[in-house]
């Protein structure tokens, strides 16, 4: 029988379907990322949430508005500082209360202390992502330093509480201005190394520049935010837009870069951190003298109809608070944007293209917070119908799953 030459070709694509997480070394919080890659190339990336959910909306309008302050702050513990501003501004936005100039400049060097130790923090993390776990525990010995700083200031060395309904809830006094200020003068020489180390090490650069670059169009298209928006370029930052709280009073810049890749988006950090560190110094320079502190006593625990709403620039972007209230002494309605909310999610698109070892870089330079932007939503398939119910309705098996 004579050969027949082929007239047709059928190219069948062969994908492998690579789960990376909810639990990886990669991922310090649990999200999956379901990675479709031929060979080596990534050509379909899916970003799978929801098993760090826990609720906290629903729990803040069952409980009051006092409470609800001390919840906020639980949202995240890394910038829990930022949700108790939002929180609380949005709560003052509502109640006519204004803190007085010496609470405002506590409230901006306490969430400028948050910033550097959470920058700091994914740059370390980064660090270990690519292989110099020794880099990784330098930066986090040198972190403790802003721990510390933190701790004096507020008391605690996580968890800052430090908001209060018209002003703070600690003053400061000359002795601890002068630890934090020694504090800081020790911990800037660090920075300044590990920007320069991370510009300059021919290893960090061969696997992150040019890595996951987002143009200018692109990151406003997909409505990212915070450090990633910024470096790509675009100047945009809730501290200079709405120059909240000391914010318009104090000089600082806002820093951008062109590049867009991996490596910009870590560097815009590091000169952030900078910054940060040159803002808490002018603070502790120049602290109005006056009352900052509120008697928790005289506050009103009865609230005004109205809504109410206010947003914060978080070391991850932008933070935002909705209070709804009918009159009482609970919000009817709490809901809460977060910066990684809106960067994790939108962001699949920008793996594709890439090698399967660049996913963890480019989802670190994201600097995701997943408890921060756990949803639940309920979808009926056979039925076409998306419900949004109480968690307690799952665990007592009144929603059929």
């Amino acid at each position: 029988m004579a050969e027949r030459e082929a007239t047709t070709v059928i190219k069948i694509p062969i994908t492998l379907d690579i789960p990376i997480g909810p639990q990886h070394p990669a991922i310090h919080e649990p999200v999956m990322l379901k990675i479709y890659a031929d060979g080596e190339e990534v050509v379909h990336a899916e970003v799978n949430t929801g098993y760090n959910h826990r609720g906290i909306e629903k729990l803040m309008e069952k409980n009051s508005f006092y409470k609800d302050k001390f919840i906020s702050s639980r949202v995240c513990g890394i910038c829990n500082a930022v949700h108790e501003n939002c929180y609380t501004r949005a709560v003052e936005y509502l109640a006519g209360l204004e803190p007085s100039p010496r609470a405002k400049y506590i409230r901006v060097l306490a969430m400028e202390l948050e910033r550097i130790h959470s920058h700091m923090l994914i740059n370390a993390i980064m660090a270990e992502v690519i292989g110099f776990d020794t880099l990784f525990m330098y930066i986090m010995r040198d972190r403790e330093l802003v721990m510390k700083a933190k701790e004096i200031l507020t008391g605690n060395r996580v968890e800052a509480e430090i908001h209060m309904f018209g002003g703070v809830r600690r003053d400061i006094d000359d002795v601890k201005k002068d630890k934090i200020m020694d504090i800081l003068k020790k911990l800037e020489p660090r920075l300044k190394y590990y920007r320069k180390l991370f510009e300059e090490d021919p290893t960090i650069n061969s696997r992150l520049a040019e890595i996951g670059i987002l143009k200018p169009e692109t990151v406003l298209g997909y409505s990212l935010l915070g450090p990633i928006l910024r470096g790509s370029g675009i100047k945009s930052d809730v501290r200079a837009e709405d120059k909240y709280d000391a914010y318009g009073e104090i000089p600082w810049t806002v820093i951008t870069r062109p590049e867009g890749d991996s490596l910009a988006r870590m560097l815009v950090r590091w000169d952030e951190a900078l910054e940060s560190l040159e803002i808490c110094k002018y603070i502790l320079e120049h602290l109005p003298q006056g009352p900052a502190v509120v008697d928790e006593r005289k506050l009103p625990r009865v609230f005004p109809p109205g809504e109410s709403y206010a947003r914060v620039e978080a070391p991850r972007g932008e933070l935002v608070y909705y209070i709804n209230s009918v009159g009482g002494a609970n919000p009817y309605r709490v809901k809460i944007r977060t910066p990684s909310a809106v960067n994790i999610i939108n962001s699949a698109f920008s793996y594709v293209g890439h090698s399967i070892a660049d996913v963890p870089v480019i989802l670190v330079s994201y600097d995701p917070c997943i408890s921060c932007m756990e949803r639940a939503i309920v979808l009926d398939l056979k039925n076409n119908v998306e419900k949004r119910v109480p968690l307690k309705y799952i665990a007592q098996k009144k929603v059929r799953l």
